[in-house]
């Protein structure tokens, strides 16, 4: 079973395939931790597509206006300073979660990541690489333990 760092790569990629219009089909395998011969997906629940497509629909929950929300880190990621899109998206999911009371912060985590990313991805296309959420969401032990207690990524938003 692929580690949860490698199964949010491999869901990042097939969110940004998605978000730039190309093939999606490379990102349907996972090598196994040991190198080995992939895995195919009918073998595990875990589709890194069917995830990034949930993935993009939380992102459209997002009613979020970047261009007239005051946040220093977002004003740096939108003039291509992405080195703070984690920063950017933490600050902006804090206050949307807290202006709405039912949706927790991790949930808000992932529905503000993906739409700033789709938002980043028009504005300044090219500057904005699948690291950056890789390591917004792998870094966020909050978020990690959030999709961890929903059962993994193949289990979010079910």
């Amino acid at each position: 079973m692929a580690t949860f760092e490698r199964q949010t790569e491999c869901v990042v990629e097939a969110l940004f395939l998605d978000l730039l219009g190309e093939d999606e089909s490379s990102c349907r395998s996972l090598e196994t931790d040991s190198g080995g011969q992939a895995r195919d997906s009918c073998e595990t629940s875990f589709d890194p597509v069917v995830i990034a497509s949930r993935l993009r629909r939380m992102g459209d929950q997002c009613n979020m206006d970047f261009e007239r929300v005051s946040s220093e880190a977002l004003a740096e990621v939108l003039k291509g300073k992405v080195e703070k899109f984690g920063a950017a998206v933490d600050s902006l999911s804090r206050s949307w979660s807290d202006r709405n009371p039912e949706l927790v912060y991790e949930r808000a985590f992932l529905c503000v990541s993906v739409k700033l990313l789709m938002h980043v991805t028009k504005k300044i296309p090219h500057m904005l690489y699948p690291r950056h959420l890789i390591q917004a969401i792998n870094g966020n032990v909050q978020v990690r333990n959030y999709i961890e207690a929903h059962g993994g990524w193949e289990n979010l938003d079910n």
